[in-house]
């Protein structure tokens, strides 16, 4: 009997270990946000605890630190966060379309405590900037492996140690390439891939660029056009192969990612060479979409590397996206449309809009182009976290029968100021239950975990 029960209370106690082992290793694996559009990137964050509606006082900060001027939104791994900015020395900055600002100053990558906002580290160079809207750099750093690829405005490809700072290997893509800076300056943010880190470069036969990602060491080039745009790298898996998507500004292209060989093209001619926003692929449809109402949806095929066009865009078909990334779900497209600064929410199969907004970009009242709102879906509660260019944070639900706003919390001050109104143009980022988020003077951390928020929603 004394063995017997011995037996069970042991048998009990390797059971209660083992539980508490497994919550601890949940616990302790909460989601990071290593790069831009989070973890998968496909706008979506995992963590469970988090709010489904703000508090009566709003949301509580757990830090905000100083920083200089950049669209570049934050990173966030293993207890840190990352960022890049631009400290202006001189020049003016006229946020003009057609205008280059000249600048001086010094541009580099920041690392946060994610817990307190103190800086652990900053890599710092001079830097002259001739672009338009020069205020600071534009990618958000990747981070992978204890390194951290950090692109700059003027085309400066950096790989840093993300515990010290410290300069691993660099790349200058104007001087390395012989690229001229695309007007708006370089804006695609790095992607990783197993040991492979692909960029957006420009030049003769190398618009993309597959670089070991631990030396720096070119692995091949490919694709040429007369400017590489602004759209980041983009894998897929479909057709039975990985496709590395790269849509420059005269056509979409699918490439084998181990050697840049070209599986299938499409043409697609971007207005002022604006490819920018990253093509969107639920199931085995493609989006892609440009101003002036310039884009398409494709179909990929499912058995190979292939494409063919579904739809086209038109005046008053699905949305012209340039300024923020589009959501795709299984019913429905949320894009930001440059045209009407309204969220546009249409149908896949056809293009065909259900409803259309400016409440969540510029608000209602408001009148202009090019609005914008930077859309991330919370997959456990089905709500959507919305940072309107106006600064607002927006609790939300979206379907293709309405957008309602469940809460919004004044969460940033706009700092630039373009077009008759002020904006900020940074994504956040989302990970330890909190949103990060930064303008040109400051970076901010507030509190999304539901329960310390339990007391004052009752």
């Amino acid at each position: 009997m004394f063995m017997g029960f011995s037996n069970k209370r042991s048998n009990y106690t390797i059971l209660v270990s083992l539980l508490g082992i497994s919550l601890l290793h949940c616990l302790g694996t909460a989601e990071d946000w290593p790069h831009w559009l989070g973890p998968r990137g496909d706008s979506t964050w995992t963590e469970p605890g988090i709010i489904t509606q703000f508090p009566p006082n709003g949301l509580s900060v757990k830090w905000r630190s100083p920083i200089n001027l950049g669209y570049s939104g934050p990173s966030v791994v293993d207890g840190k966060v990352y960022v890049m900015d631009y400290a202006k020395a001189s020049g003016d900055i006229a946020n003009k379309a057609s205008w280059k600002d000249a600048l001086e100053g010094m541009e580099s990558v920041r690392c946060y405590d994610a817990t307190n906002g103190e800086i652990i580290w900053a890599f710092e160079y001079a830097k002259s900037y001739e672009i338009s809207y020069g205020s600071g750099p534009r990618c958000t750093p990747t981070v992978s492996d204890g390194k951290v690829y950090a692109l700059g405005a003027e085309g400066d490809l950096h790989c840093l140690d993300a515990h010290s700072g410290s300069l691993l290997w660099k790349k200058s893509f104007t001087e390395d390439y012989g690229v001229e800076t695309p007007i708006w300056g370089f804006a695609a943010h790095p992607l990783v891939d197993g040991n492979t880190l692909y960029c957006v470069v420009g030049g003769e036969g190398s618009v993309v660029v597959a670089f070991d990602k631990d030396t720096g060491k070119e692995k091949w080039r490919a694709l040429s056009a007369p400017e590489p745009g602004y759209c980041p790298p983009t894998l897929v898996d479909l057709g039975g192969v990985r496709q590395l998507i790269i849509w420059h500004p005269e056509s979409i292209n699918s490439l084998n990612p181990a050697t840049g060989d070209l599986y299938w093209r499409q043409p697609l001619s971007a207005p002022f060479r604006l490819s920018v926003i990253p093509p969107r692929l639920k199931g085995n449809l493609l989006f892609v979409s440009s101003q002036n109402d310039t884009g398409f949806m494709l179909k990929l095929s499912e058995d190979r590397p292939a494409s063919e066009v579904l739809w086209k865009s038109e005046p008053g078909i699905a949305a012209s996206t340039v300024a923020a990334t589009s959501v795709f779900t299984d019913e429905a497209i949320y894009a930001c449309d440059v045209q009407s600064s309204s969220l546009i929410a249409f149908d896949p199969l056809t293009g065909k809009r259900f409803w259309q907004t400016k409440a969540p970009t510029i608000g209602e009242e408001q009148k202009g182009r090019h609005g914008a709102s930077f859309i991330v879906r919370h997959s456990l509660s089905g709500h959507y976290f919305i940072l309107s260019e106006t600064g607002d944070l927006i609790l939300a639900k979206l379907s293709p029968e309405r957008y309602e706003e469940l809460g919004r919390f004044k969460a940033i001050e706009p700092t630039q100021k373009a077009m008759g109104r002020t904006y900020v143009w940074s994504h956040p980022a989302f990970a330890n239950q909190s949103i990060y988020l930064r303008n040109d003077k400051e970076i901010i951390c507030y509190d999304l975990a539901a329960k310390n928020y339990e007391a004052t929603n009752d």
